[in-house]
């Protein structure tokens, strides 16, 4: 079976740690630092946006998954995953800049909802199907 919302979303969160690995590296040798961050802020920024998609996009990409594969595709998730994407992007734009600013603030808020709303959701999800659905078996009778 075919899941193109997590093949998209995960391809589309491949390439941005592709991008932040790189922007980390870039930094690195702009600051002239080969390993941790040397007490650089602008290294330590960079590397926490990478650090910090690598955190939470591994959650996100699972539970659209399983979504997808229990619930189906469906236009709602597609939104979902496109706007987490985004939300990564606006977070990693953010990091580079003093705090606050709306960029990060606005990556960190669409990062826990759509955290949040999928965990929800995947929960809710075996609870919403009907029997026949759910993989179990209704209890036969001994007597009958």
């Amino acid at each position: 079976m075919i899941l193109p919302i997590t093949l998209t979303v995960a391809g589309a969160a491949a390439l941005i740690n592709v991008w932040l690995g790189w922007r980390v590296g870039q930094r690195r040798i702009s600051e002239k630092v080969s390993i941790g961050d040397g007490g650089n802020e602008r290294l330590t920024a960079r590397m926490r946006a990478h650090a910090n998609f690598a955190e939470y996009t591994p959650f996100v990409l699972i539970l659209i998954g399983l979504i997808e594969f229990a619930a189906g595709t469906s236009i709602w998730l597609w939104a979902v995953g496109a706007i987490y994407i985004l939300a990564r992007i606006a977070h990693a734009i953010g990091m580079d800049r003093p705090s606050p600013n709306p960029f990060r603030m606005a990556g960190i808020l669409v990062t826990m909802l759509t955290l949040l709303g999928l965990g929800l959701y995947a929960v809710a999800i075996p609870q919403l199907a009907p029997q026949a659905h759910r993989g179990g078996t209704d209890v036969i009778d001994a007597a009958g």
